[in-house]
């Protein structure tokens, strides 16, 4: 069995003790949102104020549907993990857990609307 100091155990983690993935992965969804909404709000911009069949034209179309879709499933995750460090923040014990239970199937079940709304527009 290898000898590990606490030091050598603890280095690279924070409080959490996931390191520096949950940093990363917020870092990088912010990367790619950054370069996505512009894109997302162009057409998000061309689709307002038109009729259905415009608007469902718009949709119908794959790049549209794909940024939309992407662009949903990235921000909400984003907003996910944010949300629960900030309960990890400041919950302690059983409403700890029963918060981000809450906001993970809340999350989920936006992303899901949101993407079925998309599909259904879609085809």
């Amino acid at each position: 069995m290898r000898y590990l100091t606490a030091r050598k155990r603890a280095e690279g983690k924070g409080a959490s003790h996931t390191g520096t993935e949950h940093h990363w992965y917020m870092t990088v969804s912010a990367v790619g949102l950054a370069m996505l909404i512009p894109t997302f709000v162009v057409y998000m911009g061309r689709a307002l104020g038109r009729g259905h069949e415009e608007v469902l034209a718009t949709f119908q179309r794959p790049f549209p549907a794909l940024l939309f879709g992407i662009v949903i499933f990235v921000s909400l995750n984003h907003f996910r993990k944010g949300a629960i460090m900030m309960i990890e923040d400041y919950a302690q014990g059983s409403t700890r857990k029963f918060l981000i239970i809450f906001l993970t199937c809340f999350t989920y079940l936006l992303i899901a609307t949101a993407l079925y709304a998309l599909a259904k527009m879609a085809l």
